[in-house]
């Protein structure tokens, strides 16, 4: 059964779900990386062709055990309609093809929030039983109004670079992170979620953002995003950094769809 076949069924009244976060780990041992499906991510992401892992790639490697967890009955919410609003990522040594990983996904931090409800998903990769890349990602569970809207224009690198989107970028980046969220592939899949039409996967602007830096930045850091609001497709995009600084913003107004923050 697809992910989001089970997905959808998630969303049928077939019982109460509980009102916490499962308490296991999901895991998976030695796998190898296969270079025919990370030169297709370097390609769709802006990558240059190589044996080095960028940092996000993880996020994809672990993307089958994300929604194995977030899809089953014992989760609290149905993944359909949830918001990947955040992402944390710590690379702690660089990750290569060579390399084999041990992947282990697991919920954490269920808590309110001022529209509903947020709880994080980490996922850690180790390498011959050391740290080698983990992350944090946080999601929302609208449940209520906004309310106050929030400032939206933050202290923001001056764009120095113009992205044009196709509608193509959505199946193409599913087809290699294995995310086929029907929000991100076609117009109709998109207003069945309440969008106007189809919409970026939220990392792989955070994906194409960095390779835009691609050499500029350290091989080990920390990468802290935020997905403010979705990007369009297609569309035009305004992109800006001052490589400590990463924003991807709305043409003439400068309203953020990602800013994301690069350290040590």
């Amino acid at each position: 059964m697809s992910v989001y076949l089970r997905a959808a069924l998630g969303l049928l009244p077939l019982g109460t779900r509980p009102d916490r976060l499962p308490s296991h780990t999901l895991t998976r041992k030695n796998l190898a990386v296969d270079r025919a499906r990370l030169a297709r991510y370097d390609r769709v992401c802006g990558f240059r062709l190589g044996d080095a892992l960028p940092p996000t790639y993880p996020h994809v490697l672990a993307f089958d055990l994300v929604m194995e967890l977030m899809t089953a009955r014992a989760f609290p919410f149905p993944v359909v309609g949830l918001l990947h609003v955040t992402n944390r990522i710590e690379v702690l040594r660089p990750l290569t093809a060579d390399d084999r990983l041990d992947l282990a996904v697991h919920a954490v931090d269920l808590r309110d929030h001022p529209r509903g409800r947020q709880f994080d998903i980490d996922v850690t990769v180790t390498v011959d039983g050391e740290v080698a890349w983990r992350s944090r990602s946080a999601y929302l569970r609208r449940e209520r109004a906004s309310g106050t809207p929030r400032a939206d224009r933050p202290d923001l690198p001056a764009p120095s670079a113009r992205w044009r989107l196709t509608p193509a970028i959505g199946p193409e980046y599913a087809a290699v992170s294995g995310d086929h969220n029907p929000i991100h592939l076609s117009w109709l899949g998109a207003r069945a979620f309440g969008f106007p039409g189809p919409i970026t996967h939220g990392m792989w602007t955070l994906a194409r953002a960095l390779a835009a830096l691609e050499g500029r930045l350290p091989v080990t850091g920390v990468i802290e995003a935020e997905f403010r609001r979705p990007v369009p497709l297609p569309s035009v995009v305004d992109f800006g950094t001052d490589l400590h600084r990463l924003a991807v913003t709305e043409p003439g107004t400068g309203k953020p769809y990602l800013t994301a923050r690069v350290g040590p």
